[in-house]
């Protein structure tokens, strides 16, 4: 088993920034892709950023590229994602996953842990 803890969400007006971060527990010693996905009131959850298992790989839904950054400290089984020039249309609960594979890493159903989520709010 692996528990999830995300942190760093908050409310920021439009054009500000929030770095979340990931912490990881438990059976770390597999090491795993990791992603980032964001749930607003009333609509699926959605992909957002995923990094594979080396860190060298990353991927990044079109509505937030050049604006969020994923990476990871395996020595300290955290993951981060920072996001900047946040827009209204950010605003959502954002959740951090693992999985053991590499592959289909936009995809929330092949993950196998998820955190319990964090709120992030950017007023406009």
């Amino acid at each position: 088993q692996v528990q999830l803890v995300e942190s760093g969400g908050g409310l920021v007006q439009a054009g500000g920034s929030l770095r979340l971060s990931c912490a990881a527990s438990g059976r770390t010693d597999n090491n795993y892709a990791m992603g980032w996905f964001r749930q607003a009131p009333g609509k699926e959850r959605e992909f957002v950023a995923a990094i594979s298992r080396s860190g060298r790989s990353t991927d990044y839904a079109d509505s937030v590229k050049g604006r969020f950054t994923m990476s990871r400290d395996n020595a300290k089984n955290m993951v981060f994602l920072q996001m900047n020039s946040l827009e209204p249309e950010d605003t959502a609960v954002y959740y951090c996953a693992a999985k053991r594979s590499d592959i289909y890493r936009s995809r929330p159903d092949t993950y196998d842990y998820w955190g319990r989520g964090t709120q992030v709010t950017v007023s406009s």
